[in-house]
């Protein structure tokens, strides 16, 4: 029984796009398939891991009878991948394996029961719908998402807080040590929704988004967030805790200000780097009035020195940071200049970019 005929791309792009999210090792064998359903002029692929679940759609010739059939996933992208571009690919169920044939290639592989194949059910409650172009969400995370803690045991710093509030979308991440805000405004006044996404999930949308101005139409639930986008649905669990109150860790009244170019601090902290403790990655701000040194040493008594004349008329500092940290954002936040702002040695600097007016990047200090 004919599954579909189409040309390699046309199952290669589809199944690559939900293939992502399937974990390598399962304790249900299930998990490692995907769901491929054919429908009326439709054929659709679907992955979960319980925790995400991807469908992306392709149309396809009309065929009589709807069918179903589950498949190793990553089996069957490596075959499509190994296959020559352009290649007429026929998908055949028979007994209980999925025949695929290119040319003159012959493959035959295991298939799992399609009833058996775990689906996220539909949350429950109120939810907030809203849509934006791809772009603009792609942007957003872009600006926030390295801030997230990875694998911390405060399980709530290990996502994204997504709050939609009188008509705008904020993004918030942090992992204790640094945060980063994002806002923009929407075209429709949403309920107040306020949830955490994964990290893998956010991660996994930053990869499937597209720099394009189509819509992405977005639900979040108190249990769930789906997000609708081109041929793609992605829908994922949420995480249930408390995230740290943002709006008192961004700093209101910084009065050391400082105005340098992105380009020459990036550069000048990359060249700090290089000698800095490889363990805590700190360096030195030594501000004065027109002047800001970064200096950094490790522990075999090595030292760099960078010296950079600023904008700059406040107290005299002498404040550590993470350089990694300051490094990330100054790398995924484009503009020439970036504002930094700071209270004494011992208080979080707030930096901000004049091309990115809605975000916030704060980074606590470190005893250097």
């Amino acid at each position: 029984m004919i599954l579909v005929k189409a040309k390699r791309d046309e199952l290669l792009l589809p199944l690559s796009a939900v293939s992502g999210i399937i974990e390598r090792r399962h304790t249900l064998p299930i998990l490692s398939n995907v769901l491929i359903e054919r429908g009326a002029g439709v054929l659709s692929f679907l992955a979960t891991d319980i925790e995400i679940q991807i469908t992306t759609r392709s149309a396809v010739e009309p065929s009589g009878e709807a069918r179903a059939v589950t498949v190793g996933a990553r089996k069957l992208v490596d075959i499509l991948r190994a296959l020559p571009e352009g290649a007429e690919v026929t998908l055949q169920q028979q007994d209980k394996r999925l025949q695929l044939k290119a040319g003159k290639s012959r493959f035959s592989l295991q298939t799992l029961a399609a009833a058996d194949f775990p689906r996220l059910a539909k949350p429950a409650g109120e939810v907030a719908r809203f849509a934006l172009p791809q772009k603009a969400l792609r942007r957003l995370i872009g600006l926030v998402q390295y801030a997230m803690a990875q694998q911390d045991i405060r399980y709530y710093l290990n996502g994204l807080l997504m709050v939609v509030d009188e008509g705008q979308l904020r993004l918030v991440a942090t992992d204790g040590h640094r945060l980063a805000y994002a806002a923009t405004a929407l075209t429709v006044k949403a309920p107040r929704q306020e949830v955490i996404v994964p990290r893998k999930t956010v991660l996994e949308l930053a990869k499937l988004l597209g720099e394009v101005d189509d819509e992405i139409r977005v639900e979040l639930a108190a249990s769930q967030a789906a997000f609708s986008f081109g041929s793609v649905d992605l829908v994922s669990k949420l995480i249930d805790g408390k995230f740290p109150d943002y709006t008192r860790v961004i700093p209101a009244g910084n009065k050391n200000k400082l105005s340098i170019k992105r380009e020459a601090l990036r550069q000048a902290l990359q060249r700090a780097a290089i000698l800095s403790n490889e363990k805590f990655r700190g360096v030195r701000w030594v501000l004065t009035d027109g002047t800001l040194k970064i200096v950094s040493s490790n522990t075999e008594q090595e030292e760099a020195e960078e010296t950079l004349e600023v904008d700059y008329k406040g107290d005299a500092l002498d404040i550590g940071f993470n350089v990694n940290y300051l490094l990330d954002a100054l790398n995924n936040v484009a503009g020439a200049e970036v504002h930094c702002s700071f209270g004494d040695s011992a208080s979080s600097a707030l930096l901000q970019f004049p091309t990115e007016p809605d975000f916030r990047y704060v980074v606590m200090p470190m005893r250097i």
